[in-house]
């Protein structure tokens, strides 16, 4: 049925349902009626119809299982759906085991960053295995600092320790999560680019003649001031999430790998919007 008649339906029942006299709500009672008969379409389905479209769509809270505890990666894991909601603002509180994301945010804004994370990690994970496995990573020694036993000047037979420079090949768990890492920077950078254009274009689209309180650029300032408004009087989070500073050395390899990877990885919505997800079991 077309959208027109329904609405044309809904506005009739709401007349009927909004006046308190007898005579003029039977008759705009028999007008939807009729009009709803001629469209073959049930009174019930106006009145959804008219309740899905005056509903107030409203910021929730949401969580987001990233994997299981105890399971490596998850604060590479967690990063990614960092810059995947923030380029879909979202505003999130971090398990300190880094197990899931709380996300505050507009329904199908989560749902978006859902989306593009299952699809993301599924890339990233692949990607990176492929690098270590290439064993390019070993090919870049790095310099760390040891203790050694060396016999001492002033006791014989004595030995002592002392602190030397000694290269090695970079490690995998190193090279992994410098891949990682830089996988999710650059996804982030994409994510936000994109984001700033497609706001660009909708603002400079926007109705010359139109209200200044109902201009594209205003809305968007609205639920961005709705969603912190949600987020301060929900959030229940104390402290700060420790995984944005581990560090596991650095390795310039590696990061580099990671960083073509993700100029590389699809950003498209190869996974339907809106549909659940376990945790990552790879």
């Amino acid at each position: 049925m077309e959208d027109k008649n329904l609405a044309r339906i809904a506005a009739l029942l709401r007349k009927a349902e909004g006046t308190d006299n007898e005579h003029e709500a039977d008759a705009y009672l028999q007008a939807a009626q009729r009009l709803a008969t001629l469209a073959s379409v049930d009174l019930a389905v106006a009145r959804a119809h008219t309740s899905k479209r005056e509903q107030r769509v409203a910021p929730t809270q949401r969580s987001v299982v990233i994997g299981e505890a105890g399971k490596r990666g998850l604060r590479t894991y967690v990063q990614l759906f960092l810059v995947i909601s923030r380029a879909n603002d979202l505003i999130c509180d971090i398990a300190r085991n880094s197990t899931r994301v709380f996300a505050y945010g507009f329904d199908s804004d989560i749902d978006a960053a859902e989306a593009l994370y299952a699809s993301l990690v599924v890339q990233m994970v692949r990607a990176s295995d492929q690098f270590i496995k290439s064993g390019a990573h070993a090919e870049e020694m790095v310099a760390r600092e040891v203790q050694i036993q060396v016999p001492s000047a002033f006791r014989s037979g004595r030995t002592v320790r002392r602190w030397v420079t000694e290269s090695r090949p970079v490690h995998a768990t190193t090279a992994r999560i410098n891949f990682q890492q830089a996988f999710a920077e650059r996804i982030g950078q994409r994510l936000l680019s994109a984001r700033e254009s497609a706001r660009a274009e909708a603002v400079a689209a926007d109705r010359p003649d139109a209200p200044a309180s109902s201009s594209v650029a205003v809305a968007l300032r609205d639920r961005e001031i709705e969603l912190v408004a949600h987020y301060k009087s929900t959030s229940t989070a104390r402290g700060s999430w420790s995984g944005s500073r581990a560090t596991a050395g650095y390795s310039e390899a590696s990061r580099r790998a990671g960083d073509r990877a993700g100029r590389l990885a699809r950003l498209g919505g190869e996974r339907e919007i809106g549909g659940s997800r376990a945790a990552l079991s790879g």
